[in-house]
């Protein structure tokens, strides 16, 4: 054994000394100690800069709540339509049924697993790749991509017409159990390939367990209505629209918005993943028919462009980050500037790795989705505070709103969704471009929860 890799009684001592002879340890040390290390760390003046004062800002609905579960994706989708139709019909608010989605979600996502493991059938059971799709098959995260997949297939209902049961608010049960169903499907189809079953046989047995997929659901989310009654009134109580839709038709009449026309830009500055080139990630997605994800990698300073673009024009713009890196949650507060971890500590804790390491190494990628709806502006008319709506309630944040410093974005913001119509001829050029495919457990291919 090297003594020297081992730790020593001298080498306690020694730091042991060490900390003793810097004053500011023992004040940070009582101070971390009794109230914990993001309150210890917050910097008022920071905070300060944080007031919900925007030069361009989108009015809202109340505040929705995703509870208990992953879907802030699904929320943060809804709330970018539902805008449209509050603004459409002058109401006072409303709500899409997260519910709806959720349900064809577990569904869709159901059978692109049990897809995924008939393309495997023949990989090692303990390999990388079979593991990481038996790891969590059907996961509450998503993408907007997937996202759209869903609605352009089912559309949406009112909340009404599919309300939240206990098994939407707190998804854990649900989730335990399917993926236990899903895993002992796969141990059925890789046994019965095994034993020579042709693959018209290994389809139908697919197909049944779809069936015995759909009859859980519905148990634990209710039955997804073909059709339903509507009555909007708006701001002044008179019925602006009215009558019996499919969720198709709903879309269409009351939301009304071109799901083709909506991109995703990431902005993720890894050597392996150039700027101004088109990615997608291997056997990410749920609506089979409709494929995968597409990502334009663009510098962040574009992607504040086309979102600033957006806002301009009335309209709130979907954006996935790592939320919980330099945040005072309770305050709903997002800036490198309000939390000053490393000045508590005395060393680089959070400076010791910048934007690309934090990728590669495992420190950070995409974890929530949220909606952009307002930004302040300096004299020049770039961007310093962004106005963020979250689904984490009414009593979260102020009033259930968050703000996002512009460095913060620079640092942590992954991902925006904008019309097309605001990126350059050479972006959108790339776009359609052959994308380059990401491995599965890329950090670009991580689902926002």
């Amino acid at each position: 054994m090297d003594r020297r890799t081992c730790i020593t009684p001298q080498d306690l001592a020694e730091a042991r000394e060490r900390f003793a002879a810097n004053h500011a340890n023992a004040v940070a040390k009582n101070a971390v100690s009794s109230v914990g290390i993001r309150p210890a760390a917050r910097v008022p003046e920071g905070v300060a800069a944080n007031s919900l004062d925007f030069d361009i800002e989108v009015s809202q609905g109340k505040r929705c709540d995703q509870e208990r579960s992953g879907r802030c994706w699904m929320f943060a989708s809804l709330n970018t339509m539902r805008y449209r139709t509050i603004k459409k019909y002058n109401l006072k608010t409303f709500e899409l049924s997260q519910s709806y989605p959720l349900f064809f979600d577990k569904l869709e996502k159901s059978n692109w697993f049990l897809g995924n493991i008939l393309d495997t059938v023949d990989e090692p059971l303990d390999g990388r790749l079979v593991a990481y799709l038996l790891s969590d098959p059907i996961s509450d995260g998503g993408q907007w991509d997937m996202f759209r997949s869903l609605v352009k297939k089912y559309g949406v209902v009112p909340k009404e017409a599919m309300p939240e049961t206990a098994n939407s608010r707190n998804t854990r049960d649900m989730d335990k159990y399917l993926t236990r169903y899903l895993r002992g499907c796969a141990r059925r189809l890789r046994e019965a390939h095994t034993a020579g079953t042709s693959p018209e046989d290994l389809a139908e047995m697919r197909k049944a367990m779809m069936g015995e997929v759909w009859q859980l659901l519905a148990i634990c989310l209710g039955t997804p209505p073909e059709s339903f009654e509507v009555r909007l009134r708006d701001k002044d109580d008179k019925v602006v629209l009215s009558g019996t839709f499919t969720p198709l038709e709903f879309l269409d009449e009351a939301v009304g918005m071109d799901l083709d026309a909506y991109v995703s830009l990431i902005s993720a500055p890894t050597v392996d993943k150039p700027f101004g080139r088109c990615f997608t990630v291997d056997r990410l997605g749920n609506v089979e028919e409709d494929g995968t994800v597409r990502y334009l990698n663009l510098p962040p300073a574009e992607l504040k462009r086309v979102a600033l673009a957006q806002l301009r024009d009335d309209l709130p713009v979907w954006f996935g980050c790592d939320v919980d890196q330099s945040y005072l949650r309770q305050e709903g507060i997002m800036d490198t500037a309000a939390v000053d971890i490393d000045g508590l500590f005395g060393f680089a804790v959070e400076g010791c790795l910048d934007k690309a390491q934090r990728l590669d190494y495992g420190e950070s990628l995409m974890t929530h989705a949220m909606v952009l709806e307002g930004v302040r502006l300096d004299a020049d008319g770039n961007p310093t505070l962004w106005k963020v709506e979250n689904s984490w309630g009414a009593d979260h944040g102020r009033d259930g709103f968050d703000t996002l410093s512009d460095p913060w974005f620079d640092e942590y913001v992954y991902q925006v969704v904008v019309d097309k119509k605001y990126l350059t001829d050479e972006e959108r050029a790339a776009l359609e471009s052959e994308p380059i495919v990401l491995a599965p457990w890329d950090p670009m291919g991580s689902l926002a929860r």
